[in-house]
């Protein structure tokens, strides 16, 4: 694997058209849409899909709206780097689908909201709720200029794909579709999206395999150089990844964006019927696991194909998401049309978070800005809603241009749902959860914890955290470290990997970037319900439709079904009894007379 395939790796026709055609249909997409409801006007029907989706499509659609290119790119480098245990997130995401269908879930379908701050103001006050809206853009837009910057960047100069390019026709793919077919358009070019992500990471993994000789050498490579670290259960909150931190931490990152975020929350309402809500959630949640499944096992191959020769630390790469790009010219320049196949399958998780964050904000600006101030016509609302999607997709490619700016920003990704969405759980979860929380105590808890979650999120910017509660793995380009035939190992490894640690003072601060989530719906959660019993919210009456119902659950529905079952089973045990009884005296009749004659 020499510098020169990176000079001979770049795109040919082929690849052009494959990547050309992805755009094409995912435009023709929202055409089909735009046409086909073309006599329906209401901006309920353009935001929510007239609620009447079924279960398949949403499913896939939430399953692609948060696997991002990041997901394409930086976690086949993160197990590069650091390790599989990122494969715990498996957990995190069965936690999620329970939590978001059992709690969450429920409360918002029954109201039939379309925008997730509505119940804000339903259950506390109209402050709370623009506040809510307020973090909600905020943060998407950040979010947003991040997904369609960090691939084009990485794919731009590993296959020399021009940058500006592929960011501006994206961005202006992603605002047609969405402004031409609404919400329908956002499920079904998100269904196809996730196919291409999917062809394109099996394609990288079946030629790898092929490379290395099967699928066991590359487990081999990845145990012999430490990847399968799997075991690792320390519970120092400063570490970056545990067990603990990707289960716990990643279970409130993951809680936020399914059960709160209104991209995710949008999708799910607009399903027929609670049935078919809940099993999108189960269904999406097989996708997620396939996804994560296709880029841990993508990095190991990553690993197993450069484990003598680093392409990072030999200087052929300037960042780690490269690495992927790097590795499909590599291995698969010869064959036209794959290279293509990635970079497609990279942006069609650029465009499917794209188009449901664009989407979400115009649904929340309609919801929350305009409609309580403004009294417009249905007709009117629609048109508005078009074009606000266009509005916040230009918003969301001029921030692309600000995150060129901001540097290392993956990981910042996360960062910035954390800080945000942690405190945004919070109060959900105070409304949903806590009969007795008063919108002071709600207020006080939202600001309260995003106060310490941007003092740590930010603390954290400052003082990153060492490599020692990193812990990158050693990387070589003169045969693995551990198997080191000729005595040297690469001195660049050894910098990254002895590095002391800086003082205690600042050390609190590199606290584990997935425990921000956490942190900010503890406080949140704490300062509201302090805050509410010392404001007089005991004596509180909310309305029962507004918090969570013990019939909501399936848990009651199963006991209640095992009750009547076991009522059965009793009734007959008891007939079975009285057949082989020979005292009189203890027969069930004779008891149940008595009973009916005492007097009422």
């Amino acid at each position: 694997m020499s510098g020169d395939s990176l000079m001979s790796g770049s795109f040919v026709v082929a690849d052009y058209v494959v990547f050309a055609l992805m755009l094409v249909v995912s435009a023709a997409v929202g055409v089909y849409y735009a046409w086909a409801d073309r006599g329906q006007r209401s901006s309920g029907d353009f935001l929510m899909g007239g609620r009447r989706l079924t279960a398949l499509p949403v499913s896939l659609s939430l399953t692609a709206s948060f696997m991002s290119a990041i997901t394409v790119l930086s976690n086949p480098a993160e197990v590069y780097r650091y390790g599989a245990n990122i494969g715990f997130y498996g957990l995190s995401y069965v936690m999620t689908m329970v939590v978001t269908s059992e709690v969450f879930l429920p409360v918002f379908y029954r109201l039939a909201i379309t925008s997730t701050y509505e119940y804000l103001e339903l259950r506390f006050n109209r402050a709370t709720r623009l506040l809510g809206t307020v973090l909600f853009i905020v943060q998407t837009i950040l979010y947003t200029g991040i997904v369609i910057y960090a691939p084009a960047l990485a794919l731009n100069q590993v296959t020399g794909m021009d940058l500006w390019g592929a960011v501006i026709s994206t961005g202006v793919v992603c605002t047609f579709y969405c402004t031409m077919g609404g919400l329908k358009a956002v499920v079904w070019t998100d269904v196809f999206q996730l196919g291409v992500m999917l062809a394109g990471f099996l394609s990288v993994i079946i030629r790898s395999v092929v490379l290395q000789g099967g699928v066991f050498p590359i487990i081999s490579d990845s145990q012999q150089g430490g990847r399968l670290n799997f075991l690792d259960f320390d519970t120092n909150p400063l570490r970056r990844h545990t067990f603990w931190t990707i289960t716990v931490g990643g279970t409130f990152v993951w809680i936020s964006i399914y059960g709160i975020n209104q991209a995710q929350v949008q999708r799910y309402i607009s399903c027929k019927s609670l049935t078919h809500a809940r099993l999108s959630l189960y269904i999406n949640l097989l996708g997620l696991l396939s996804i994560l499944l296709c880029s841990v096992f993508a990095g190991m191959c990553l690993y197993s194909v450069y484990k003598n020769c680093d392409p990072w630390t030999a200087g052929l790469v300037s960042a780690p998401d490269q690495l992927m790009p790097y590795l499909v010219m590599d291995i698969l320049g010869d064959y036209p049309g794959l290279p293509g196949l990635f970079v497609a399958a990279a942006y069609s998780g650029s465009l499917s978070t794209v188009s449901s964050s664009i989407n979400a904000l115009a649904a929340v600006t309609v919801e929350d800005l305009i409609k309580p101030y403004i009294n417009m016509s249905e007709k009117h609302l629609s048109w508005t809603s078009k074009g606000l999607s266009l509005i916040y997709g230009v918003l969301c490619i001029g921030m692309a241009g600000l995150a060129s700016l901001m540097g290392g920003i993956l990981q910042a990704a996360i960062s910035i749902f954390g800080v945000i969405g942690g405190p945004l759980l919070g109060l959900f979860t105070l409304g949903i959860l806590c009969p007795f929380a008063n919108s002071k105590g709600a207020l006080s808890g939202l600001l309260s914890g995003l106060v310490v979650s941007l003092w740590v999120g930010i603390g954290a910017q400052i003082y990153p955290p060492p490599p020692k509660m990193t812990r990158p793995l050693s990387l070589t380009t003169e045969g693995s470290p551990l198997h080191n035939i000729d005595g040297k190992i690469n001195m660049s490894c050894i910098s990254k990997s002895l590095v002391t640690i800086p003082l205690l003072a600042d050390n609190w601060y590199s606290l584990s970037y997935l425990y921000f989530s956490p942190i900010g719906t503890i406080v949140a959660i704490s300062v509201g319900l302090l805050v509410s019993l010392f404001t007089g919210g005991w004596k509180l009456k909310v309305e029962s439709k507004l918090t969570l119902m013990k019939e909501d659950t399936t848990l009651y529905h199963l006991v209640k079904l095992f009750k009547d079952r076991v009522r059965k089973l009793d009734l007959t045990r008891d007939r079975e009894k009285k057949f082989g009884s020979a005292n009189p005296a203890f027969c069930d009749v004779e008891l149940d007379l008595t009973k009916s004659s005492i007097p009422t």
